[in-house]
Parts: C-alpha cells; sequence; structure tokens
C-alpha cells in the first residue's frame, strides 16, 4: 500500500471530486488532482464553454475590485468562498491600486486552508487574513472578520462562485442579508452565480454530472432568481449580466452571471 502524501490533510478526499478543484483544473491550476480532472474532462464532453465561464469569472473579479477601489474607494473587502488561489486573487488587485486594502478571506475548505495560509499574503501597508468558515454560519465568519475589518466603515462582501451550493433560495437570501445587515451604509455587494441562461439544457446537464461525482451539490438560478439578493441594494451598472458583459464590451456571453450592488 502507498504511503499517504503528508503534504495532503488528511481531510481531504483525493478520491472525490471537489468543485474548487475542478474549477482550479480549468483555470489551468495545478492544485487538483485525477479525480478532478477526469470530472472537469466530463464536464467539459457536454459543456466547452465552461472554461471560458471560469476566465470570465476570474475577469469579473478583477473588474468589479478595480471599480470598488478605484471607482469607489472601497479599502476593505470580505471574500467569502475564497477558492483555491490562483492569479490575481482579491487582495492582489486591491492592494496594486491601494496597498493600504484590508482583505478578509473565509472558507471552510481544508485544502483551501492550506493553501491559502501560504499564498495570501498581501502588502505591509494593508492587511491579509483568513478565517475558517462555513457561508450558512455567517455570524462565525464576521466574528472573525473583525479581528482585520473595521465594521463601522464600508465593506465590499464578495460572494463569487458560492451561493450556489445553497439550494433553498429562502436559506441563500437569508446569509446574503445576515452579511449585508453587519456591514455599513456605503458597502458593497459582489455576487456571482451559474445560470442555464445562456447554454440552456447544456449546463443543466454539465451541472448533473458534476453532482453526479459526489461532493459539494451545486444549484443553477436564473437572472431573476439573482436579482432579488440585491432587494434592498442600489445595483450598480449594468446590473445582473452575463460576467463577460459585466463593465465590458470583450467577450461572449458565459452562463455564469454577475452584479454589484451598493447598501444605502
Amino acid at each position: 500500500m502507498a504511503e499517504p502524501d503528508p503534504s495532503i490533510p488528511a481531510k481531504i478526499d483525493t478520491t472525490v471530486a471537489h468543485s474548487a478543484r475542478i474549477w482550479n483544473y480549468w483555470l489551468g491550476g495545478k492544485d487538483n488532482f485525477a479525480i478532478d480532472r477526469l470530472v472537469g474532462d466530463q464536464v467539459r464532453e457536454v459543456l466547452p464553454e465552461i472554461v471560458e465561464c471560469a476566465l470570465a469569472d476570474r475577469a469579473f473579479l478583477g473588474r468589479a475590485v478595480t471599480y470598488l477601489v478605484e471607482d469607489v474607494g472601497i479599502r476593505q473587502f470580505l471574500d467569502i468562498g475564497t477558492g483555491l488561489p490562483t492569479a490575481d486573487n482579491t487582495h492582489e488587485v486591491a492592494q496594486r491600486i491601494a496597498p493600504e486594502t484590508r482583505v478578509v478571506y473565509a472558507d471552510n475548505d481544508p485544502l483551501v486552508l492550506v493553501h491559502a495560509r501560504a499564498l495570501l499574503t498581501g502588502t505591509t501597508e494593508g492587511a491579509t487574513d483568513y478565517v475558517e468558515g462555513d457561508l450558512r454560519d455567517p455570524d462565525v465568519i464576521m466574528e472573525r472578520a473583525r479581528k482585520t475589518l473595521d465594521f463601522s466603515q464600508p465593506i465590499a462582501v464578495m460572494l463569487l462562485g458560492v451561493l450556489h451550493y445553497l439550494g433553498d433560495d429562502d436559506e441563500a437570501r437569508a446569509v446574503v442579508n445576515r452579511v449585508m445587515e453587519a456591514v455599513p451604509s456605503g458597502s458593497y455587494l459582489a455576487l456571482q452565480h451559474p445560470t442555464n441562461a445562456v447554454t440552456g439544457e447544456r449546463m443543466v446537464e454539465a451541472v448533473r454530472r458534476s453532482n453526479a461525482a459526489g461532493g459539494a451539490w451545486i444549484y443553477l438560478r436564473t437572472p431573476e432568481q439573482l436579482a432579488r439578493f440585491y432587494d434592498g441594494l442600489e445595483l450598480v451598472e449594468p446590473g445582473v449580466v452575463s460576467c463577460s458583459r459585466w463593465r465590458s464590451d470583450e467577450g461572449t456571453e458565459v452562463d455564469v452571471f454577475g452584479a454589484v450592488g451598493r447598501k444605502p
């Protein structure tokens, strides 16, 4: 029997595909295992555009963070559902523009935890921290984030590629509402979520294949359902659109939609 790899935390099951690692594979990263590549290829068979979706998602993060720091003046970010670090993470984009920016990442994945502690380091002028916490219990995340962030000043809440793990709309909206209630006026919500508004049944089949592989279950939502997360907020133009079209004229529409909204 082969000896276990000491670099892999004991809580990580390398025999079951994991969505964060599959996403990492599509983005060209190295933090994935054979099962992740297998499932990633199975999804890509039915939906070749999935790689374009992953790239558009990453580009959306960059444009959203740039807008929030450069145009709005945000200097604090709470990024929930971090995923595996790649290039141009939230703190890297923000601190290139304003080195004093403070960023807290939150996730509950043990592999993300290992990589985040090693790679998510920021400027000496600002702060970059990582807290362990589950989206379903936002109070724990926010309590831990208070060690780094000032909740009396505006905070940009990033929920990119994480709400699709909550299948119940009421639960998902309650989580978003709880987080946004805790941050002051002038704070922002940036959200990204898979839909099947562009590719229809092919995206449905892609998600079915991913879910059949085990791991965390993924749910699709319509753009109209995504807009409900912004009830009580002021949507920034152009509203809820394909990530590739948010403040960009480049790229074709993809089935990952996003938006940014301001808390009055």
